[in-house]
């Protein structure tokens, strides 16, 4: 298997040159830039795996490199910056990243959360292969695309991946620290609230009633629910009956 792609993009050369270095030693193909045009260059040439991008830049906003890099690819993105106010994190999770370090950071710690990021690069199996209908609602797993109405609805990586699972345990509660372990696939050590930024993306891209969310519901002190529509609900319990 080869090994994964790493684009580095920060303007502050000892810190890119730093991880550049670190992270070719475990034996990853590296590309870095230090600002937000040779780094989206780079981007289309390099289609890296993982993007791991400061929020601050001199010609661009991470933040919105990273909305622009996931319209394009399902590539993952690593926010590194300065800011430590948990406000800006809620932010860069709300614009698609998929996780957030702040400087100074430990090379270990970079590290161990780049690969659980990787690790979500994963073959999907036989049973995973298989698109989920709920009404207007069609998710599919082999091209990673979800239709509403019959119009594409535009999800990051970590977007799909969470509606996905979601869904393929309809009427399930699960509390945030389970998603949080299914769906990233780690134990992620920063603020929860994460699920609920990515939920809150979620249904605004899906649900007709943001004020009364139809499919992703909230379980009150617990977490997060996919409720199939009540036509689906009945056409599953009457294929039920004719079996029994």
């Amino acid at each position: 298997m080869a090994p994964a792609k790493i684009l580095v993009v920060d303007d502050d050369p000892a810190i890119r040159n730093l991880i550049h270095r670190f992270l070719a030693k475990q034996d990853y193909q590296m590309e870095s830039a230090a600002d937000g045009k040779t780094g989206m260059a780079l981007f289309e040439q390099f289609n890296p795996d993982l993007v791991i991008l400061d929020v601050n830049l001199p010609d661009a906003l991470g933040y919105n490199l990273c909305q622009e890099m996931q319209s394009r690819t399902d590539v993952f993105v690593l926010m590194l910056t300065s800011r430590t106010d948990p406000a800006d994190k809620i932010t860069g999770f709300s614009k698609g990243a998929d996780d957030y370090l702040t400087k100074p950071f430990n090379l270990e710690e970079l590290q161990y959360r780049v690969e659980a990021i990787l690790k979500r690069q994963r073959v999907v199996t036989t049973p995973e292969r298989q698109c989920l209908t709920f009404d207007r609602l069609v998710i599919d797993p082999v091209r990673r695309e979800v239709n509403l109405d019959n119009k594409p609805v535009i999800l990051t990586a970590l977007e799909f991946d969470l509606l996905h699972f979601l869904a393929s345990h309809p009427g399930k509660v699960w509390r945030r620290a389970e998603l949080i372990q299914e769906v990233w696939d780690y134990d992620y050590v920063g603020d929860q609230r994460v699920v609920d930024v990515h939920i809150g993306q979620i249904r605004r891209k899906i649900e007709t009633d943001l004020n009364q969310p139809a499919l992703i519901q909230t379980v009150r002190g617990v977490g997060y629910k996919f409720e199939a529509p009540p036509a689906i609900k009945e056409n599953s319990q009457n294929s039920e009956n004719q079996v029994s």
